[in-house]
């Protein structure tokens, strides 16, 4: 849902020029040094990137989830690491509280959030639960006033920049996920602990690492919402709504991909033209233009089905993809995510290296397909 077209546009079209003329500028940058460099991060904040999808009530613009989309589909044609370090606060370092959270917890976070004076983080995933998140063995006991939090969550986005963490636990022996809850931890809290940055592939300047809780005391006002056993609830929400930002990024990917394959194929000659003309890489261009249309397409319907609270499920697009006991209740979200990742991720992939030859194996070139291959 597009709530003022005008305006709409001014705000992608402020973000492409930031992205052409700020951001790819610095990719090389980033990618020698694994990090973000603070004048960039200052200017991030500055023209409120921070804050995209935090509603008005709490300092920043509150967009739909179309609105959003579409701006994802500009940020993502530049270096992953710029747009992981701005999405946590974006997604799924907010979302959870925005969505579940005490008034007092939303007014004293989301302002922060917006400002980008707090990074966000998001701690589900954990050494023996991976995408069965329900076999989360992290716990929270109640004392006093105070929850005891003991556990490891592995591969959390900008675990090493947060400064809140929306933690998942156990606070009961049910074995099931109704057993989990979720919580607010601070950076500085005693007992927290960040294992060293993980070595990735790709995606360099975007960090991952573990976050780890030893005996760490957090004060029981933190416990999201006010109510246990409804962390998972928390989190599906949390993810649900990602998924699809996550397939809107990777047709923004794919979009930067297949813009340079076709500029390389317009100045790299053989045979005394440019091989833009041959029929072959014009076909597989083509292709590659055609297939992103129609996820880009898949996903703006996925988002205007969530703005208008309609039902976003497709068993059909479920049944070919997933496990049938899953069927009925995945929603369009996660199944559009993996149809966009199959076609517009692998096929520009694909495209960029059959297209760039040699050339899109060198440094320079790979260092934006490398990182773009691992989003998500």
């Amino acid at each position: 849902m597009i709530r003022d077209a005008e305006t709409q546009t001014l705000l992608e079209d402020s973000i492409h020029r930031f992205v052409r003329e700020t951001l790819v500028p610095h990719e090389a940058e980033v990618d020698e040094t694994d990090a973000i460099p603070a004048n960039l991060a200052d200017a991030m904040r500055e023209i409120g990137l921070f804050g995209l999808t935090i509603p008005e009530t709490y300092g920043d613009l509150g967009l739909t989830m179309e609105e959003e989309v579409r701006i994802a589909f500009e940020l993502e044609q530049t270096s992953p690491a710029f747009r992981s370090f701005i999405d946590t606060n974006n997604g799924i370092g907010s979302i959870g509280i925005l969505l579940d959270g005490t008034e007092a917890q939303k007014s004293h976070y989301l302002p922060k959030l917006a400002v980008g004076e707090l990074i966000g983080s998001f701690c589900l995933m954990e050494p023996d639960a991976g995408s069965d998140a329900a076999l989360l063995k992290s716990s929270a006991k109640l004392d006093g006033d105070v929850y005891v939090l003991n556990g490891t969550k592995r591969y959390i986005t900008n675990a090493p920049e947060a400064g809140i963490y929306t933690v998942m636990a156990r606070t009961s022996d049910a074995k099931d996920a109704s057993g989990i809850s979720a919580f607010i931890v601070e950076r500085g809290t005693a007992s927290l602990s960040l294992g060293k940055p993980d070595k990735k592939m790709g995606q360099r300047g975007a960090h991952t690492a573990e976050v780890v809780f030893e005996n760490c005391r957090v004060p029981a006002a933190n416990l999201i919402g006010g109510v246990e056993g409804v962390g998972f609830k928390t989190a599906m929400k949390v993810l649900d709504k990602g998924r699809i930002h996550i397939a809107a990024i990777a047709i923004g990917t794919a979009k930067r991909m297949l813009r340079d394959a076709l500029a390389y194929a317009m100045e790299r000659k053989q045979f005394g033209q440019p091989i833009a003309e041959f029929q072959l890489v014009q076909a597989m261009l083509a292709d590659s233009k055609a297939e992103i249309y129609a996820a880009e397409c898949m996903v703006l319907d996925a988002a205007r089905r969530r703005d208008e609270g309609r039902d976003s499920r497709s068993r059909h697009r479920a049944r070919s993809t997933s496990p049938p006991k899953y069927a009925g209740a995945w929603r369009i979200a996660r199944c559009r995510c993996m149809a966009v990742r199959d076609i517009s991720r692998s096929t520009a992939s694909s495209v960029f290296i059959a297209t760039c030859g040699c050339s899109g194996c060198t440094k320079a070139c790979r260092r934006f397909s490398r990182s773009s291959s691992r989003t998500g």
